[in-house]
This record gives C-alpha cells, sequence and structure tokens, in this order.
C-alpha cells in the first residue's frame, strides 16, 4: 500500500493550515483527535457521509495537520501536535476548547 503524503514540518504553511481548519467539520475532526487522541477514519458521532469524511481527512493531512497508520483496510488518524506546535506555537490553543479544569 502506498504511503500518504503529508508536508514536513519545516514545509507547513501558516495560511494552509488556518484554511483546513476553517471548515466546520474539519475542525470538530481536530477536536475530537486533540480529546481521544488517534481515533478511526470514520469516528461515532459524525453525521457525514463518508465519501465527504474521506476528503475532510485529506484535506487535514495535505495541511499538514494529521498523520495516518494504516493498519490493514482501516486508518487511524492522529493530530501532529508537536509538529503545529513547534512550528505555530499557540495556534492549537487558540483553536481547541479550554481542558475541563480538575476539580
Amino acid at each position: 500500500m502506498r504511503a500518504l503524503q503529508q508536508p514536513h514540518t519545516a514545509d507547513l504553511d501558516l495560511a494552509t493550515v488556518l484554511h483546513a481548519l476553517g471548515d466546520p467539520v474539519r475542525l470538530e475532526l481536530v477536536r475530537l483527535m486533540a480529546e481521544h487522541g488517534e481515533v478511526s477514519c470514520a469516528p461515532d458521532g459524525l453525521d457525514v457521509p463518508r465519501s465527504t469524511l474521506s476528503n475532510h481527512w485529506r484535506a487535514l493531512r495535505e495541511a499538514g495537520l494529521t498523520v495516518t497508520r494504516m493498519e490493514g483496510k482501516a486508518r487511524f488518524i492522529a493530530l501532529r501536535r508537536d509538529d503545529l506546535d513547534r512550528r505555530f506555537p499557540g495556534l492549537l490553543a487558540a483553536v481547541l476548547p479550554d481542558p475541563p479544569l480538575a476539580g
């Protein structure tokens, strides 16, 4: 199976990343990954057709926001948090909800 292309950390472009985050479905996918870590390519709770979801995942990967791990026919996607924080400090903190306060 061919490897999925994604930009190197140094090649991440702010305008491309922001464009990818500008879609509500893609932003929700980023929030799911931030909360749960690696997620399947068809996470529960999203009412989005599979073909549309596939396009959203591609946009996130090509923008450099995600890394995809393939296991057989399944794909698991994770947020490239360290790379994004290194390249654009504070960006994810600005677009992700605050973590719950310890009580």
